[in-house]
């Protein structure tokens, strides 16, 4: 019972994990022996809860109580990128420093040890990202892959191997000694061109070139990678956009464009309404279906930011407003409602509505996660909504989720709480990603949500923001 109890401690209280897994097994197996199981288990925590010391409760674990991540003594981060369970920084001198799930070698530290899990494995004792004589500029973190664009214009590529790196006939790479820095192949782009920004998905990574060009390596199923067929290959030709874009957003089987102007263009899978072209039909896999074929998404406004994950989409506009469309099972599009947008005529456009943010308040960047949207407020304050599982709107509360009706939206939708006194300068997520990270404007790092695998930095595997208050000693 001892090291029952002391699980218990060590990752929090995991009575919500117990129900939901004796669910799950009872209709699997159809048997009562999951449920007597499920009763020992209770029993157990019940015992435990006899044996230790009586608790009150006591600070919250967002806020001043979550702590900033430990980079290293002096050290701020300029940037962040969120995979599915690792975290990434670009530091202020161009290094960069991974943490969480390393299985696949994602952390670019030349194993498959996971960091953060585990006390002193932070700060000082996580090593920077063997970059060679270049420095990051940009990042992104996919599921199981992280790409950087660097100080010389090149693109380079870590983690689960195949098409998503961009190198031919590469397995993993990084997860081995050996395999970064100047041994780590850059992207091999049309000639002449050098990366501007980058975007890595689930398995297909995505950049915006020097000339507004787009090109995408990787898994291409239904279109993915947007070059009017449906082959995988390790580099693919560049994505028939009809004009230059400044971004590029990708998600779990979709991704999106930015392009110069303002306008959005989207390909991929479509079965959602992810694309926002008031249909069901994926575009990418046909030559017919890019270019100018390839509809603009109607927004009712000019975009200035994208951002797409698993199978919902969302655009800042220039006046501070924010619009999502796609998959709103879990209420992520931030509508009031659990209705999907832009799978039908008449959902885009002046009737796609705004995500109700507060009196006066307007966004001015957004991230998007599992089944989760993000924003920074113009007076730099972080607000979610969608799924909460773990803590991921970092707010508190039980597994509900927040905006599927109205009166959880605008000034009724808390603010997360990152601590006195302190503002937002970034917020980020990722496809598949269940936690969150937002850069502070004193150059800290925090976290919230799923720690499953020491994504969060803390040392431990326990979740933060899933509960408002912990229960410390009297």
């Amino acid at each position: 019972m001892g090291f029952f109890c002391d699980m218990n401690k060590r990752h929090g209280p995991i009575e919500k994990r117990l129900f939901r897994m004796v669910d799950v097994t009872f209709v699997r197996e159809q048997s009562p022996r999951p449920v007597r199981a499920m009763a020992s288990m209770v029993l157990l925590l019940a015992a435990c809860a006899a044996t230790e010391e009586p608790k009150r409760l006591a600070a919250s674990d967002m806020g001043d109580g979550l702590a900033p991540i430990d980079l290293g003594e002096g050290v701020s981060a300029k940037a962040i990128a969120v995979g599915e369970k690792h975290t990434c920084v670009i530091l202020g001198d161009g290094a960069v420093k991974c943490w969480g799930d390393n299985e696949l070698g994602q952390l670019g530290l030349g194993d498959t040890k996971n960091r953060g899990d585990e006390p002193d494995e932070m700060g000082s004792a996580l090593p920077t990202v063997d970059l060679g004589f270049a420095s990051a500029v940009s990042i992104s973190a996919g599921a199981a892959h992280t790409c950087v664009v660097l100080d010389n214009s090149s693109v380079k590529c870590w983690g689960m191997g195949d098409a998503r790196l961009g190198i031919s006939g590469a397995g993993n790479r990084g997860d081995s000694p050996g395999e970064m820095g100047d041994t780590l192949p850059a992207v091999s782009f049309a000639t002449g061109r050098t990366g501007k920004m980058v975007s890595a998905g689930q398995s297909r990574t995505c950049a915006v070139l020097d000339d507004g060009s787009v090109q995408c390596w990787g898994s291409n199923v239904d279109g993915e990678l947007g070059v009017g067929s449906d082959s995988t290959t390790t580099m693919k030709g560049i994505v028939k956009l009809g004009a230059s874009a400044s971004a590029v957003a990708v998600g779990w089987h979709h991704a999106c464009a930015l392009l110069e102007g303002g306008a959005v263009k989207c390909w991929g899978t479509n079965k959602e309404g992810e694309l926002g072209l008031e249909d069901t039909k994926s575009r990418g896999s046909l030559a017919d279906d890019m270019g100018d074929n390839l509809p603009v998404v109607s927004l009712g406004g000019t975009a200035i930011a994208i951002a797409a994950t698993w199978t919902h989409t969302c655009a800042l506009l220039d006046d501070g407003r924010v619009k999502c469309w796609g998959n709103n099972s879990s209420a992520e599009l931030g509508s009031g409602d659990v209705s999907n947008r832009g799978a039908f005529g008449g959902e885009m456009g002046d009737a796609l509505p705004a995500v109700e943010l507060g009196s006066g308040r307007t966004a001015k960047s957004l991230t998007t996660g599992l089944h989760t949207t993000c924003v920074v407020l113009d007076n730099g304050g972080v607000k979610c909504w969608g799924a909460n599982s773990d803590g991921t709107l970092g707010v508190g509360g039980s597994a509900g989720n927040r905006g599927d009706n109205r009166s959880e939206m605008g000034d009724a939708l808390p603010v997360v709480p990152l601590g006195a006194n302190r503002k937002s300068e970034v917020v980020a997520s990722g496809p598949g990603a269940n936690h969150r990270c937002a850069l502070l404007d004193n150059g800290k790092v925090k976290c919230w949500g799923d720690n499953s695998s020491g994504q969060l930095g803390q040392g431990d595997m326990k979740a933060r923001g899933y509960v408002q208050v912990v229960e410390t000693p009297e």
